[in-house]
């Protein structure tokens, strides 16, 4: 099993490219699913997760080819010639749930395993299943699968969340671009995956309005064609690695980085005392010697804080000269980063769903071991600005969400590398 070793160096300084979104990737590629014709999707992020996607659409019949070292995905579902999505693949990521709304709005029936994934908390699906039944479905859930029919074909109709899910407004999103009639989405997220999404469906032939609002209405269509998209660039990637330079001084570029992809983040980082410029052609990310000021952080669904930048926020935090509070309010359990932290020297005093953050000069060096896919690079970010080395230990979460990541940080000047255990 590999770890990642880090010793701390001070400030780096150079440029980070960032790669397609991870979870907007994983939202296009059962897109595929709603068309004969192929899809092709460019600036694919090249992680395991996107893998184990490619795993799933084969084994439903879709063919899958990864272009020019795994940056292009080149999908075409001719024939869905099965229509179960079995538990060995599914378990293994949350996002194979996706595959539901598609393989029921061009079949008519499905049969999906219930998901898998990090264990941060309860992520039910039956969001998911309830907007699925808005739109006419049949659902059973027996033996840890949900079977889901549509004899007649999904019918438009009114899908009202009764909370945000951006996996679940995904799935109705492509499950109503093939029903009949007219669907809207309220209460839908507004995440810039949502709009991703909607842009390749409506280059496929979709009819879609209102995609980044809180309410989205679909025309169905008879059918859906091929089309070409690029990927969106991944904003938390893009957040993680602004942390990079936010820790341990120094100043980075990001070419191509637009603040409007996480324009909370980007307010709060500096709150801080972080400067952030927008060039025009990118984002660039300053920190001098001082320590960096505290700050209260509450994650909340888009254009909020996200949820997946607070464990790299709270790595920050740790050396604030002060005390910062954070609050999660998306998932439940997602602070199990904090004691991994605190053998590092930082002091943090978690209570339910709020963590309490006193800051410290300086982190130690410490071996560490990673809890879930934000957590692993949350204990990268702290070892950077940590004295002495840090091992942290199983990262195989790292590379669920995170491509190249050693290669990156080097390019900049950190001292890390992965090493193999026996």
């Amino acid at each position: 099993m590999d770890s990642i070793v880090v010793t701390g160096n001070g400030p780096l300084t150079g440029q980070i490219a960032i790669a397609g979104a991870k979870n907007a990737c994983l939202t296009l590629m059962p897109a595929t699913l709603l068309t004969d014709e192929p899809l092709t999707l460019t600036n694919a992020p090249r992680l395991s997760d996107i893998r184990t996607m490619a795993e799933l659409l084969q084994s439903l019949g879709a063919e899958v080819s990864m272009l020019q070292d795994g940056q292009v995905l080149a999908l075409s579902s001719h024939e869905i010639t099965n229509h179960t999505a079995d538990y060995d693949i599914v378990r293994k990521m949350r996002a194979s749930i996706l595959v539901l709304g598609p393989m029921l709005a061009r079949e008519g029936h499905a049969v999906v395993s219930l998901p898998g994934g990090c264990a941060i908390g309860a992520r039910p699906v039956d969001l998911h299943l309830r907007a699925l039944e808005a739109l006419g479905a049949e659902l059973d859930l027996r033996d840890g699968y949900v079977h889901a029919r549509a004899p007649g074909g999904l019918k438009g109709g009114e899908v009202a969340f009764p909370v945000v899910s951006v996996g679940a407004t995904e799935n109705a999103l492509m499950a109503a671009t093939l029903a009949k009639g007219t669907t809207v989405i309220r209460n839908a997220a507004r995440e810039p995956e949502i709009a991703d999404l909607a842009r390749s469906l409506r280059a496929m032939g979709a009819r879609i309005e209102g995609e980044g609002t809180s309410e989205i209405t679909i025309e169905g269509v008879e059918r859906l064609g091929g089309a070409t998209h690029r990927v969106v660039m991944d904003r938390i990637e893009l957040g993680t690695y602004m942390l990079a330079p936010a820790v341990c001084g120094g100043e980075v570029a990001f070419p191509g980085a637009r603040p409007e992809l996480l324009q909370a983040f980007v307010d709060k980082l500096r709150e801080t005392g972080v400067e952030v410029q927008d060039t025009g052609t990118g984002l660039t990310v300053r920190r001098g010697e001082a320590r960096v000021r505290p700050v209260d952080v509450v994650t909340e669904p888009f254009p909020g804080f996200p949820t997946d930048l607070q464990a790299q926020m709270m790595a920050l935090l740790c050396t604030a000269d002060g005390v910062s509070v954070l609050e999660e309010r998306i998932f439940e359990n997602r602070f199990m980063h904090a004691p991994e932290l605190a053998r590092m020297g930082a002091q943090i005093d978690v209570q339910g769903g709020t963590a309490t953050v006193t800051g410290v000069e300086r982190l130690r060096g410490a071996p560490v071991m990673a809890t879930d896919l934000r957590a692993s690079v949350s204990l990268i970010l702290a070892a950077l600005a940590a004295e002495g080395e840090t091992t942290v230990n199983r990262v195989y979460h790292l590379d669920r969400g995170y491509e190249r990541v050693e290669e990156k940080l080097r390019g900049v000047g950190a001292r890390i590398e992965r090493v193999s255990q026996p």
